[in-house]
């Protein structure tokens, strides 16, 4: 389905040059075939054949009803996360421009739109993230190194092409050769750890390394497919920027685009906790300490270096290492009980980080959806910039209350405050920790938790700041650059050309009914617990028995 859509999507694209197809399209185009591809991922729990599992494709991939939740899991977060992307066409743009008896000329060869959010970039954006998801899609359901590594890699090409997107965008040039080079690094250090397997066993199928591992008597075997499943358990620890291999993560996010960062931050971790967990309730015992200590690090650092933090997207690159930590200190328990704390804590941060991305989008479109400045003395209007500072939300309770409420309840979850979902999560995965013994780590994690929960309680006092003069100002960033209020006439800044510029309502109906929507699960799940918790009991439950 993913493969075939991807090709009819390149033949559209070839097609948007003569016109034949609008670009704000694809993004819906997308939305839906990601809906339909989960919708037939969910439909196989009802095929009774697939008991323990398929395999495909000689062994290198095998189908369980666990890698087909999850991957129903990608496709719908990934929808809900194309929702955000401006409906932004050259019709809007026009609308923005009110007409004079010589604005035609004007309109046609001397008004420019900036390359920051062109209609190029939705037929770009959403190709390139098809490409990533069924990189992710195979690999939760790789079951060989060799699958794994060549599905980890389609993940990956994908997001740095994504990175670099905005070409003209000099920060998310350097993000994503930042994060190319990194990548890079860390899926040479997963090829080393499988080369180092093959080399000690001859196997590359998971299934047979199990195996192995469970019945070899030679030490020499056992040390060196210890150390190959350690360099590969590091190799994707990088990848998810748990500590100490995340410096590149701040940097990254923020300097990518918004719409970009909200794609990073949550869809290639998915896939590849997932994975890791798979892998770790079969060999846990090779490559704990990896595991235990990398929690330890990233409650630690996420916690502490985030509170010095100022820009909100590095802000929320910490808290996301923070609460790696508590995945992975869940993942080095290894029970029952853990791995259900571990999947649940998965889905509520998944659920309320991309509700916080939304919510920051929404608010860069209502804060920042009207700029000019000059190039080669024409005009030209950039619709879109995003929100880099935490300053920026001052005010905002005043002029933006629902979204300002929102945000406020997503930060409360993520700093554990009851009786959101994020309480429960971290709850789950502290009293597995207790149950099992991790008195130390467990103590540590209670006392992160507290500590970062000033940071977040930062953000939120800033929203409800009252500013001085809550007068929109005009605010000269630069020698030819100046923000717009509402409908101020541009021939009181430049006699030559007559143009008056209205705001854009870029924020949708379904972009603010599906912020609501999540609020609301993050508001209220404690009414309706079951629904989540008896997934995660069934997905824990089938690990251990298949």
């Amino acid at each position: 389905m993913i493969f075939l859509s991807i090709l009819i999507l390149i033949v559209a694209k070839a097609l948007i040059s003569n016109n034949n197809l609008s670009p704000v399209l694809f993004p819906r185009i997308t939305a839906i075939i990601f809906i339909y591809a989960g919708v037939l991922s969910l439909n196989t729990f009802y095929i009774q054949s697939i008991g323990s599992g398929i395999g495909i494709y000689s062994g290198l991939f095998h189908i369980t009803s666990f890698s087909q939740f999850i991957e129903f899991f990608i496709y719908i977060i990934g929808s809900l996360i194309l929702i955000a992307w401006p409906i932004l066409s050259e019709k809007t743009i026009g609308s923005t421009v009110s007409s004079t008896p010589s604005i035609e000329n004007l309109t046609s060869n001397k008004l420019l739109l900036l390359d920051f959010y062109k209609s190029n970039y939705f037929a770009e954006y959403s190709l390139i993230i098809i490409f990533s998801s069924l990189g992710a899609s195979l690999l939760i359901s790789s079951s060989d190194l060799i699958s794994i590594y060549l599905s980890i890699e389609l993940q990956s090409f994908g997001l740095y092409i994504l990175a670099t997107l905005f070409r003209d965008s000099e920060s998310a040039t350097s993000a994503g050769l930042k994060y190319f080079l990194l990548g890079g690094l860390s899926s040479c250090i997963i090829l080393l750890g499988c080369g180092l397997i093959y080399s000690y066993t001859g196997l590359t199928n998971l299934d047979s390394i199990y195996s192995l591992i469970s019945v070899s008597e030679f030490n020499n075997i056992i040390q060196g497919l210890s150390l190959g499943l350690t360099l590969i358990f590091i190799g994707f620890l990088f990848k998810i920027a748990a500590a100490p291999l995340h410096n590149w993560s701040p940097d990254v996010y923020d300097d990518s685009p918004t719409i970009v960062t909200t794609w990073l931050t949550i869809m290639p971790k998915i896939s590849i906790l997932f994975l890791l967990l798979e892998i770790y309730t079969q060999i846990g015992s090779n490559v704990y300490n990896t595991i235990n200590i990398t929690s330890l690090l990233s409650l630690l650092i996420g916690t502490i270096v985030g509170l010095a933090q100022t820009k909100i997207k590095r802000l929320l690159a910490y808290s996301t290492i923070s609460h790696i930590g508590f995945i992975l200190l869940a993942l080095s328990i290894n029970t029952e009980q853990s791995i259900d704390s571990l999947i649940f804590y998965i889905i509520q941060y998944t659920i309320t980080n991309l509700n916080i991305f939304l919510i920051i989008l929404g608010l860069s479109y209502i804060i920042k959806n009207s700029k000019l400045h000059y190039n080669n003395s024409f005009p030209v209007i950039q619709s879109v910039k995003d929100i880099k500072f935490i300053s920026e939300f001052k005010g905002q309770f005043f002029l933006n209350p629902l979204l300002s409420l929102s945000l406020s309840i997503c930060l409360f979850s993520m700093a554990g405050m009851p009786p959101l979902i994020g309480f429960f999560s971290k709850q789950f995965v502290l009293y597995s920790a207790m149950q099992s013994g991790y008195y130390f780590i467990a103590i540590v994690a209670i006392l992160v938790s507290v500590v970062s929960a000033s940071y977040y309680l930062k953000i939120i006092r800033v929203l409800h700041t009252s500013v001085e003069n809550p007068e929109l100002e005009l605010n000269t960033n630069s020698k030819n650059s100046v923000y717009l209020p509402n409908d101020v006439n541009i021939s009181n800044i430049s006699n030559s050309n007559n143009l008056s510029f209205k705001n854009v309502n870029l924020l949708t109906n379904f972009h603010s009914f599906l912020i609501s929507s999540l609020t609301l699960s993050i508001l209220l799940f404690i009414l309706k617990p079951s629904i989540i918790l008896n997934i995660t009991q069934v997905l824990s439950l089938s690990l251990f028995n298949f």
